[in-house]
């Protein structure tokens, strides 16, 4: 179950961010103000948890106004305690957590928050994630939420780690040699967090042979890292080094016999339509194997 988003108002990334963590970016501001958005933070969040909607909306001044992740704007105080009214009849129990990334003031009386937000459902589903930027508006010494923008949260992603492997991204396909045609595929998932590759050997119409692979950001050995499948019923894995404008991939493997395989994988861009791979370095269970043959692939056009 996930946090339903009622009406106009997406309720469950509404926030008023803590204070900001150390590092974060911060403008002109007393000592004294920043506390006092903290500890508004901290009321507001307690409120939220309690399911209070009035206690909420006091937070925002009069004419203050909302636009939620689908574009949709409230406008009033009375509006945005109507929608909380609303959304807590409907969801019990929610708990929220906030990352700020900034807080700059404006003028003594206005200042700009920016950061993250998750809400979780008492159920254990995912949370409900945004991205936020909220105007705080000191009126009467009080501070209040003067105006509230939301964007959805994009996923995380490992593509600013795998993108020296773009130009591979493409189908490819060999000349024919002794009937035989390699043809590979490498692709983004949809959030490029992972390139899939497929590898496969054809003669005439038939495949012999077909890995599907995986590539991936490893955050703790901090290098791209991949596993493969052979439809035999082989599997391994392999550590990934840029060499100039080349990729290496030492890999190990466990054969379909139980015998462990090693390698080097080298794939080199010829022109932006031209791969070439090699395997060197080859084992099976300890014992040398030659060297592969280069094999020249152009871009499937």
């Amino acid at each position: 179950m996930r946090v339903r988003q009622l009406g106009i108002l997406a309720l469950p990334v509404l926030v008023l961010v803590p204070a900001p963590r150390p590092g974060c970016a911060q403008g002109k501001g007393s000592d004294q103000d920043k506390q006092a958005i903290a500890k508004n933070a901290e009321a507001f969040v307690e409120a939220f948890h309690k399911g209070d909607a009035k206690a909420l909306a006091a937070f925002f001044t009069a004419d203050a106004d909302y636009t939620d992740q689908t574009g949709n704007l409230m406008k009033g105080r009375k509006a945005i305690e109507n929608a909380f009214h609303s959304f807590f009849a409907e969801n019990k129990g929610l708990k929220m957590s906030v990352t700020s990334a900034s807080l700059r003031f404006l003028t003594p009386d206005v200042a700009v928050e920016d950061g993250t937000t998750e809400v979780f459902a008492p159920d254990g589903s995912p949370p409900s994630s945004a991205r936020y930027t909220i105007v705080h508006v000191k009126t009467d010494s009080q501070w209040r939420l003067g105006s509230v923008r939301e964007a959805v949260s994009a996923p995380a992603s490992n593509y600013r780690q795998l993108r020296g492997l773009e130009w591979a991204v493409g189908d490819w396909v060999s000349e024919p040699g002794k009937g035989v045609v390699d043809r590979v595929t490498l692709e983004w998932t949809v959030n490029k967090n992972f390139l899939i590759g497929h590898f496969s050997k054809f003669h005439g119409n038939t495949a012999v042979g077909s890995i599907e692979q995986r590539i991936a950001w490893d955050p703790l050995a901090k290098r791209i890292r991949s596993w493969a499948f052979d439809e035999t019923g082989g599997f391994g894995e392999g550590s990934w080094t840029q060499d100039g404008k080349s990729w290496q991939v030492k890999s190990t493997i466990v054969l379909p016999d139980g015998k462990k395989a090693t390698g080097t994988l080298t794939l080199r861009p010829v022109d932006a339509d031209t791969i070439v791979l090699q395997g060197t370095d080859r084992t099976v269970d300890g014992n040398p194997v030659p060297d592969s043959k280069e094999i020249k692939l152009k871009r499937v056009q």
